[in-house]
């Protein structure tokens, strides 16, 4: 009997479990659309290279069209339905409301949850390409207009709103900063 193409397994989205059978070709990014019905989340290229389909997983940057279905089980996906406390939008969500940090808005969802992992890696101390000293010691890099490019970069907007997402970014970034202090 030749071996099955399809699992069962259980997604944990947004802080609920959901169980599916799927083919194993099946990338994340069309298990959240067509067979959960999450459709926040887009379909850019459909090549890694838009950065529409950006979810956190584990609370890092994924590309949820590279990665299986099958991949993300046992693991925590959240995606822009589950970004939010309940009606309080998070500070990075409210930060682009407030500075037109869109346009058309098919690229927010993934810009969202790009600079939400953005910041936390910031934090953290993750230097990017542009950070200029990499030594742990000299903690995190100021999150300059330049850093912020650099680290959003894998997310492109096809509207030109750089100049507003990067302010975004940068607002949330001290919001977040002052709410952990």
């Amino acid at each position: 009997m030749p071996p099955s193409t399809s699992s069962d397994l259980t997604l944990s989205v947004n802080g609920e479990k959901y169980t599916l059978t799927v083919d194993h070709r099946t990338t994340l990014l069309d298990a959240l659309r067509e067979r959960l019905e999450m459709t926040g989340t887009k379909k850019g290229c459909d090549q890694g290279q838009c950065g529409a389909c950006t979810v956190l997983l584990d609370g890092r940057r994924s590309l949820a069209c590279l990665q299986l279905a099958v991949a993300a089980e046992g693991r925590e996906v959240t995606t822009i339905e589950g970004v939010a406390e309940g009606e309080r939008l998070h500070p990075v969500q409210q930060a682009f409301l407030d500075l037109d940090g869109f346009q058309c808005g098919y690229c927010t969802p993934g810009q969202i949850c790009s600079a939400i992992a953005v910041i936390e890696e910031h934090a953290a101390g993750w230097p990017s390409a542009v950070t200029g000293d990499v030594r742990p010691q000299a903690g995190p890099p100021p999150l300059t207009p330049e850093e912020i490019r650099e680290r959003m970069s894998g997310n492109l907007c096809r509207c030109g709103a750089y100049v507003s997402i990067v302010q975004a970014v940068a607002r949330a970034a001290e919001e977040t900063k002052g709410a952990a202090a």
